[in-house]
Order: structure tokens, then C-alpha cells, then sequence
């Protein structure tokens, strides 16, 4: 082999192979997602605060352990001497332990279905931040999926009897923590953020478990090697997930990975119902519907707009 033959450059992969390993990244992520409801059910009887103190804790330790593999710390060092950096994930980290804490405790009471509804509009609720904290214009389309959404909380209040608030809460909270992290942009990638989120709640979490701990209330050392692991791997479970996600995102666009998020409140539903055994009942399946509704339309309009801005740039192009 001649040396120009050995230092030729590899060629770039395949738009469709790029694609396609965007798409296996986004189902592994949104899957295990998905999953979540019947991992949290097997960490019984620890209780909701438990289960996230021990899952902040866990996972600064998982992200110290692929950040000092992948030679990460000088990254995270820059990160941690920003302090716009670090306050705006203080405030992720608070958005998404409210989240966490929401949501196990959703799982852990019996209302995983619930907590399936919260996910399901999240995308409204990240409308709505646009409209009211970025002064965003929403085309008709969009109007008609905030409004049937509303009619949706509505229909499901009364059916509940009364306001779905861990649904309210799951969704406030995830949407306004996509906002932070938005307005973060490219300046941290998946793991340093994880790590400085994770890093600012600790010494919380540990307090939790420490006052657990003192009245008889933790599970970790107590149930024997099997519950300590599972409650170990809660590390794993909070950052491989995001590790896929994060490699679905760079190779697919917006609309792709909007598409593919509806998969984890779609598989927490079906968990809920088919493994769980939740009860849905005739105003329940009506209030999802119309749900659903809202969603159809909201995703309509974003392949409308989604092909309306392709043939722009096409048209751009053609003229350049």
C-alpha cells in the first residue's frame, strides 16, 4: 500500500446510514424512559425521596466515572468557572428534581397513567413558554392544539374529579426545564451538565438520606445486596438515556426527535395500563382522545412547517 493510498482521508457516512443510527439512539433513549415506571416499582418499598436522593447521588458518581474515561475534566473545569454556567444549571437541576420527585412519587402511588398525560402535553406546555416568556407568535395551527389542550385539561379534571396536578406539574416542570437548558445552548455537552445539575443537589440529597437514615426510614443497606444494587444503577439509568438522546439529537433535526419523544408517555401508558393494571375509565379514555387530538394537530403543523421552510431553503438555494 503506497502512503497516499494509507493517508487518505475516511469518507463521511451516509445521510440515511446518519439518520438511521439518530433513529436507534432516540428509541433507546425514549424507550428506557418509557420503561421507567416498572424499574421505580421494583425499588419498593423505598419512597419517593429515597429513590431521587439516591439517583442525584448515583449519578455524579456514573458521571465522574465517564467523564474521567472520556478525559472530560478540563471541560468540566472551564464549565464550573462560568458562573452564568453553573447558576443557570442550578436552576435545571431544581426544574428537574421537582421533576424526578413528581414523577416517582407518581409511580409509586399508583398513577403512572397520570404521569403519562403529563408527558403528553409537555409540548403545549413548551408553547405556552413561548408565547409567554419569549413573545412568540403562534400560527393558527398551533393556537387550535393550545386550545383543544386546554378543553383536554378540562374534560380530565372532571372525569379525575379534580385538577391533575401531577400532570400539571410533570409538564410545568420538564418545559420549563427544556427552556433553561435551551437558553444554555451548545455552551456545556450532555455529561458536564449532568454533572453540574447532579453536583449542586448533592449535598441536598445526602442530607435526605442522612435524615432518612436517622428515623428509620432508609432502604439502601437494609434490604439486602440485590436492593442496594438496583438502587445503585439508578446512576446508569439517569445517564445512559441521556447519552442516547444526546447522539439522536446531533444526527437528527427538531422535527425528528419531536416526533420520536411521544414515544415515552405512548410506552408509559401502555405499562400502566397492561402491566400495572391502572384503571381507565370512559372520561379518562375521552379526555386522553382529546389529548391525542391536540397532539395531531400540533404535529401537523410542525411537518407543515417543517416542509414549508425545506422548499424556502431549496427556493434559496436555486437563486444563490
Amino acid at each position: 500500500m503506497n502512503s497516499a493510498s494509507g493517508n487518505q482521508k475516511k469518507a463521511p457516512k451516509p445521510a440515511r446510514s446518519t439518520a438511521a443510527s439518530g433513529v436507534l439512539y432516540g428509541v433507546g433513549a425514549y424507550g428506557i424512559w418509557g420503561m421507567l415506571p416498572i424499574y421505580f416499582i421494583l425499588l419498593a418499598p423505598a419512597n419517593s425521596v429515597e429513590i431521587v436522593a439516591n439517583r442525584v447521588v448515583w449519578s455524579v458518581i456514573f458521571c465522574a466515572l465517564i467523564i474521567t474515561a472520556g478525559k472530560g475534566w478540563g471541560k468540566f473545569a472551564t464549565a464550573v468557572r462560568n458562573w452564568r454556567i453553573v447558576s443557570t444549571l442550578a436552576v435545571a437541576g431544581v426544574l428537574i428534581v421537582i421533576n424526578w420527585l413528581t414523577y416517582v412519587f407518581a409511580v409509586t402511588t399508583g398513577s403512572v397513567i397520570e404521569a403519562a398525560l403529563g408527558y403528553f402535553i409537555n409540548p403545549l406546555v413548551s408553547v405556552l413558554i413561548g408565547v409567554v416568556v419569549l413573545k412568540e407568535k403562534l400560527r393558527p395551527l398551533q393556537w387550535m392544539a393550545v386550545s383543544v389542550g386546554f378543553v383536554a385539561v378540562v374534560v380530565l379534571t372532571v372525569s379525575y374529579g379534580k385538577l391533575p396536578w401531577i400532570a400539571l406539574v410533570l409538564a410545568l416542570s420538564f418545559g420549563s426545564y427544556g427552556f433553561v437548558k435551551n437558553r444554555m445552548g451548545g455552551q456545556v455537552d450532555a455529561i458536564t451538565s449532568l454533572s453540574i445539575e447532579t453536583a449542586v443537589l448533592t449535598p441536598f440529597a445526602i442530607a435526605a438520606m442522612l435524615v432518612l437514615a436517622a428515623i428509620g426510614q432508609t432502604t439502601l443497606t437494609g434490604m439486602g445486596a440485590s436492593h442496594f444494587w438496583l438502587l445503585a444503577s439508578s446512576g446508569i439509568i439517569t445517564a445512559v438515556p441521556l447519552l442516547f438522546f444526546g447522539a439522536s439529537a446531533s444526527r437528527l433535526s427538531m422535527t425528528g426527535i419531536g416526533l420520536l419523544q411521544f414515544m415515552t408517555p405512548l410506552i408509559q401508558f401502555v405499562v400502566a395500563i397492561v402491566v400495572l393494571g391502572e384503571h381507565m375509565g370512559l372520561e379518562r379514555w375521552i379526555g386522553f382522545a382529546v389529548v391525542w387530538l391536540a397532539l395531531a394537530i400540533l404535529i401537523t403543523d410542525m411537518l407543515l412547517n417543517f416542509r414549508r421552510n425545506a422548499r424556502l431553503r431549496k427556493f434559496a438555494l436555486l437563486q444563490a
